[in-house]
């Protein structure tokens, strides 16, 4: 049996147990949530697509698992949740232009996330859009960045599709296979609060850190009293040159240690 949550409110068992009948439109919300609404710092998104693709194995008290339908329909509807995410934050980022980047005072627009999306354009092209799915915090990012930098919409949709697939649909279904293994099925559920209190407390902590930073930075600048057009400035330096999006991957060299930068 699985043991009590560590932290209850944030457990994927417990939050699709208190939705009951509404538990696939809320899992599906909160994939929306995760790039669509860019609040997706402390949500349980991989772990959750997981546990929903365990908790779609028909039992005796529920044929269908606890959804009610099957785990095709499950993981279409997560794969097509993650794919509205994405597209709605993209337009986000190309309504907003670079003055998104500018509520750097949040804590979630901290100058750290950018670039750090930024590094995986630059290093992976338009594949980020993709390869984001994967990468907390990034795949929060990417879609915003790509709608500033005016990526070509067709060629962010069609990404964007494929990572929605690949992630949503994808993860879902492996946590559904999984189930078939008893052991490693048991594993996971038993083990869930550990993994769910080093993902989350650790984004908690760097958010804050972040928060706390940016805030500070916030206040010793208007205590020398720059201006909002000094942040103006800071945000459009964040835009990325759209030639960025049409590359691939940058090619390994000897001595790449991953990062894209040659060692001696």
């Amino acid at each position: 049996m699985h043991n009590a949550a560590l932290i209850p409110w944030l457990d994927p068992e417990t939050i699709i147990a208190a939705a009951g009948p509404w538990a696939l439109l809320v899992v599906c919300f909160i994939v929306f949530a995760e790039t669509g609404l860019l609040i997706g710092f402390l949500l349980p998104g991989d772990t959750l697509l997981v546990i929903s693709g365990l908790l779609s194995h028909s039992t005796a008290a529920a044929p269908n698992g606890v959804f009610g339908v099957n785990v095709w329909w499950v993981s279409l509807l997560i794969g097509l949740s993650a794919f509205l995410g994405g597209e709605v934050g993209y337009l986000i980022g190309y309504k907003g232009g670079p003055a998104v980047f500018e509520r750097r005072e949040s804590g979630l627009f901290s100058v750290k996330n950018v670039e750090r999306t930024n590094a995986f354009f630059q290093k992976y092209g338009g594949l980020t859009v993709i390869l984001a799915r994967f990468v907390p915090i990034v795949r929060t990012f990417a879609p915003v960045a790509a709608g500033v930098g005016k990526m070509h919409r067709g060629q962010y949709t069609l990404f964007n599709l494929v990572g929605a697939i690949l992630w949503g649909f994808g993860l879902t279904m492996f946590g559904y296979l999984i189930g078939f293994i008893p052991v490693v099925g048991d594993l996971v559920a038993e083990y869930i609060d550990l993994i769910l209190l080093a993902a989350v407390g650790g984004t908690a902590l760097v958010t804050l850190f972040h928060y706390f930073r940016e805030r500070s930075k916030a206040k010793r600048a208007a205590a020398r009293g720059e201006d909002v057009e000094t942040d103006a400035v800071e945000a459009q330096a964040l835009v990325l040159d759209s030639e960025v999006f049409e590359r691939g991957p940058e090619p390994r060299h000897d001595g790449d240690d991953g990062d894209g930068a040659a060692r001696p």
